[in-house]
């Protein structure tokens, strides 16, 4: 997001996260590629929390990367991730925080909160969801998964809806990847550095600002 100034102060360090997300990973740990290059564009100086009751997503694929960007400071700083992605996905019960510390005028620390799919029967669903991913925590099950596919591998040309490297990530197509058909994952803990995908429908949209660290875990 772009920095705004009003009133002479800076409050480029309260960085809203809009954009909710939840990931899924193999019960076995992901293996970062090698020789991983940065996304093509530069995330915030502030990672986010999603919780979430169940996700259950199609074409699932994960390699690892690196997410670089700006400290709240101006530094440069780069992460790695695990980059997971799905043709398409369904999330309920999720709730996305964001805490921005130290803000002026006595404010101190101010957490946004953002919740959606609380109806179980009007879930979250995305297209094309890709989530770079710091660690998680869930219950989960896969359909038909492939362990240790190249990473420039993952697109099967069997499968017309399968999907592949994230077309905005450039990584390493001879690391180490992971595919299923299926992913279900339930009691979702996640923290991540950024999300994107084709489409987003958000039901039951609830967003507050909260005085204080009030994460969703």
């Amino acid at each position: 997001m772009s920095s705004q100034v009003r009133g002479g102060t800076r409050w480029k360090r309260f960085a809203l996260v809009m954009v909710p997300s939840v990931a899924a990973t193999a019960a076995i740990g992901v293996g970062l590629a090698q020789g991983a290059l940065a996304a093509s564009f530069s995330v915030s100086g502030q990672d986010f929390k999603v919780r979430a009751g169940s996700l259950v997503g199609h074409n699932f694929v994960q390699y690892g990367s690196v997410a670089t960007g700006k400290s709240l400071e101006g530094k440069d700083e780069a992460h790695p991730v695990a980059v997971s992605g799905f043709s398409d996905a369904t999330i309920t019960n999720m709730c996305q925080s964001v805490v921005t510390p130290n803000l002026p005028f006595g404010l101190g620390n101010v957490t946004l909160q953002l919740r959606a799919g609380t109806d179980p029967n009007k879930p979250v669903e995305a297209t094309n969801l890709y989530l770079d991913i710091a660690d998680l925590n869930a219950d989960a099950e896969f359909t038909n998964i492939d362990i240790g596919v190249a990473a420039g591998s993952l697109k099967n040309p069997n499968k017309p809806d399968s999907i592949g490297i994230q077309p905005r990530t450039q990584a390493n197509p001879n690391g180490f990847a992971q595919r299923a058909d299926v992913a279900k994952l339930t009691d979702v803990k996640q923290r991540a550095w950024a999300t994107t995908a084709g489409t987003f429908k958000l039901s039951n949209l609830s967003l507050r600002l909260k005085s204080g660290v009030k994460e969703c875990y």
